[in-house]
């Protein structure tokens, strides 16, 4: 997120992906050669703690859920087994499952979040679920007080106006401790550890 905390630009869509707020928050990540390759291309200059991290957060995840306007974006430009695990998409579409070549199945959940983290759940193998976004549907599992963990990259930029992450999150469902500070050329890596009050 950028420092004024906005998660997403105005006016999103297929067309416009995070209201166009994307290269600005991850040029970071797009210098990673990292983050190319778990993505299946070529691409990146760099390997270091910020590839590091990416490794990581892939290595140890075993199922991704996201919403509906989030996949809407990706669905036109990711490639094939993109996440190589099985991604659960809230919706209130009825759609089969989107099998693809590989280890990504896409599954369009109607009945809400505990269906699609108790999916999830049977999915990941006892590896982490990481809620991928975006802020509506993070916000749903935080303020269910289902977040155990969760990372923000900050970017030294301002968006200057769009969508918040955490517009209406109350005080009373979580201590907070930072447990990890990873700070490199263009981000700075907080890793936060949420505990139930």
């Amino acid at each position: 997120m950028p420092l004024d905390g906005f998660f997403a630009g105005e006016n999103r869509g297929p067309e416009n992906p995070m209201g166009g707020a994307s290269g600005k928050l991850h040029t970071w990540m797009f210098k990673q050669k990292a983050f190319w390759k778990n993505i299946n291309m070529e691409g990146g200059s760099e390997h270091g703690a910020d590839s590091e991290l990416i490794d990581d957060v892939f290595a140890r995840t075993g199922a991704y859920i996201m919403g509906k306007r989030m996949f809407d974006e990706g669905e036109v430009v990711w490639k094939e087994d993109l996440y190589k695990a099985d991604v659960y998409v809230l919706t209130t579409e009825i759609r089969e499952p989107w099998v693809q070549k590989g280890t990504t199945t896409f599954y369009f959940i109607n009945d809400g979040i505990q269906s699609a983290l108790e999916k999830a759940k049977q999915s990941a193998n006892g590896k982490d679920i990481r809620i991928q976004g975006g802020a509506n549907t993070i916000q749903q599992f935080l303020k269910a007080g289902l977040i155990d963990e969760f990372f923000i990259h900050i970017a030294p930029v301002f968006l200057g106006s769009g969508i918040r992450l955490f517009d209406g999150i109350t005080t009373d469902i979580y201590d907070i401790q930072i447990i990890e500070i990873i700070p490199s050329e263009m981000t700075t890596h907080i890793r936060y550890k949420l505990l139930r009050k």
